[in-house]
């Protein structure tokens, strides 16, 4: 008899598990090199800082700026005119913007060393209730009052001005800033100027029509997410600023653009930015009124109008297109804020729908049906049941 030649389903599954094997080889080193590269990158962009908070910020700031930029094309205008048009009106707000917050809460919180006994005699009754804590604060303030209060006033004697414009604090500002707000600025334009082009190339560059179609979807769906969110929340902050403005004003607060403005920004972070603008109005109105319920009247307007703007206008508004979850948000204001610190925690959300929004086209990763239903620990498992079984 001649030897033996193995069936073709043999040699099929042979084949089929020999496939298999060199996919799960593939699958398991791509797995590696995504958890090594995804453990790697977040303190790569925090050693590198100084290169990835500008280009990022800049990126952002130009995909928010893409409507504007097509509604001037539309219009005939140049692609470049365009640019340089979006950059302008972004740089004017940044100038407005400078000069109705950072000038007069520098001349404001200069009166700091000035008022801390009138900050101790405002809270002296609350901290009578708290008799442990009342020997360590007065200890606090006194070396303050008796050491600190000079050597601030003094180096605010020797400081210059504030910058009044955008102009004046990159002129007052350490080179590295200067070159990181310029780099920022060139980037946000040849973005902009290159928009068009760029998008046409990368949808043409696909090798089918469905593949065409879908990088055309992810491309609009990341524009139409990031600017609409970055547009309404704006239009959203800054009312919720002028209204703080107003009341403020109403009840005789200094400077009330000035904390509208502080309110206004720090909402662009979640949760904890309303935290702060309610302590540093608490903080202001102890400078400036003598009663201790007048002075957290501030804080108090903060907190009420907040808690109105998240829970009824905000969701309102924004609608469920643009909903994110709470622990995703609170994770991405954790991961930015400590890889490029307050910018980071500015740019945490945006940077969050990007990339909800691309993840939400691509398909999200089934890490846990790739170790578990297909993978290695799922076949050991199945083993071990027939090894059970078996007699």
């Amino acid at each position: 008899m001649g030897v033996g030649v193995p069936a073709p389903d043999a040699r099929a599954s042979a084949l089929d598990a020999e496939t298999l094997r060199r996919d799960r080889l593939l699958a398991s080193l791509t797995l590696i090199a995504g958890l090594g590269l995804a453990l790697a990158l977040p303190f790569a962009l925090k050693a590198g800082a100084e290169f990835f908070l500008p280009v990022t910020a800049a990126l952002v700031i130009a995909v928010a700026l893409v409507p504007v930029l097509e509604w001037l094309e539309r219009r005939r205008v140049p692609a470049a005119l365009a640019s340089l048009l979006c950059v302008l009106l972004f740089l004017a707000a940044a100038n407005i913007a400078l000069a109705a917050i950072i000038v007069p809460a520098a001349q404001f919180f200069r009166q700091l060393p000035e008022k801390i006994g009138q900050i101790q005699m405002n809270i002296k009754p609350l901290l009578d209730l708290y008799s442990s804590l009342n020997k360590y604060v007065d200890d606090t303030a006194m070396r303050l009052a008796a050491g600190g209060a000079e050597k601030m006033a003094s180096v605010a004697q020797a400081t210059n001005v504030p910058p009044r414009s955008l102009i004046e604090l990159i002129a007052s500002a350490a080179p590295t800033v200067f070159i990181q707000i310029f780099f920022g600025t060139l980037v946000v334009f040849f973005f902009l100027s290159g928009w068009t082009r760029l998008r046409r190339r990368t949808i043409t560059s696909r090798s089918s029509f469905d593949g065409a179609m879908a990088t055309a979807r992810v491309i609009q769906d990341v524009v139409d997410d990031t600017s609409s969110y970055l547009g309404t929340i704006t239009a959203i902050n800054l009312s919720l600023g002028l209204f703080v403005a107003f009341a403020l004003w109403l009840m005789g607060m200094p400077y009330p653009l000035m904390w509208g403005g502080i309110v206004a920004l720090l909402n662009y972070v979640p949760y904890f930015g309303p935290i702060v603008a309610a302590l540093l109005l608490a903080l202001g109105g102890l400078m400036v009124f003598s009663d201790l319920w007048v002075a957290l009247i501030p804080a108090f307007i903060v907190i009420g109008a907040h808690l109105v703007e998240a829970n009824a206008i905000t969701p309102l508004i924004v609608g469920h297109r643009l909903t994110i979850n709470p622990i995703m948000i609170l994770i991405s204001l954790s991961f930015w804020g400590w890889v490029w610190g307050t910018p980071g925690a500015l740019l945490a959300v945006p940077l969050l729908i990007i990339l909800q929004t691309v993840i939400g086209a691509a398909g999200q990763p089934d890490i846990a049906g790739f170790l578990f239903e297909h993978g290695t620990l799922d076949h050991q498992r199945r083993r071990d049941e027939r090894a059970s079984r078996s007699p």
